[in-house]
């Protein structure tokens, strides 16, 4: 079952991400979003604002994955190096879009925005490239082959995601069920092993956290059979029970 679903990686560009001074929060909203359409996220890396870096990690990446999602790099200032890393990596040319550069001129025309160089290079897309819209600001995204290019400002880059979704394949959906245990990881680590082993297709992770100052686990059994998901799932519940009686 899992062979034929897409699978997908996400790639966050800027130094400002590296530094700290931006606190990244595309990346869980991307993971969320592609859950829901049945995309597997399977990797995800941050780079700086390094052509080489950029290049080699996207020549990495589309090899590997059915998608390739970037944030951030597509601005007007002169370290938005996304898009010639981009052409780059395609082996592409890269120019002013004529529709892009009809968009933002109709963009600043009303809103009394003085055209430049700097805010015209928001138009220049790779060739080939098709446009993401952008109904936030109007700069637009692009994507070339699998690699779908968007904006850093998770606002825009939700909005852009929107218009990118029906151009995605996705597979069946995963499922998941949570089951809490007021148990310790300790007390049911050997009897998850078992369970797990035993449900070919099942996920089944442990998550411990504290409560009334002790830990206790939450249980996320995840499959893409609900069948499969509720025997697994099932099993957990009664550990417990199974734990007491020795």
């Amino acid at each position: 079952m899992t062979s034929s679903i897409p699978t997908a990686a996400v790639l966050l560009i800027g130094d400002e991400i590296l530094s700290g001074r931006t606190k990244d929060a595309n990346l869980g909203y991307i993971a969320d979003y592609l859950t829901v359409v049945g995309i597997d996220l399977k990797e995800a890396r941050v780079v700086s604002d390094e052509e080489a870096d950029i290049v080699a990690a996207l020549n990495a990446l589309r090899a590997r994955y059915s998608y390739v999602f970037t944030t951030g790099g597509i601005g007007p200032t002169h370290d938005d190096i996304t898009a010639d890393c981009v052409a780059a990596a395609f082996g592409v040319a890269i120019d002013h879009h004529p529709e892009a550069v009809k968009i933002l001129r109709a963009h600043w025309a009303g809103r009394g925005i003085e055209e430049n160089e700097a805010r015209l290079r928001m138009a220049r897309i790779p060739d080939t490239a098709e446009l993401i819209l952008n109904p936030v600001s109007k700069a637009p995204g692009f994507h070339i082959s699998n690699v779908f290019v968007m904006a850093g400002v998770p606002k825009i880059m939700q909005a852009m995601l929107d218009e990118v979704a029906p151009k995605l394949t996705g597979g069946a959906v995963m499922l998941s069920r949570t089951v809490p245990l007021d148990l310790g990881e300790g007390d049911v680590a050997a009897r998850l092993k078992e369970i797990q082993l035993a449900h070919a297709g099942v996920m089944i992770g442990s998550y411990p956290y504290e409560r009334d100052g002790r830990f206790v686990t939450r249980i996320v059994v995840r499959s893409r059979d609900e069948a499969a998901m509720n025997a697994a799932a099932g099993e957990v519940e009664r550990l417990p029970a199974e734990l007491a009686a020795g």
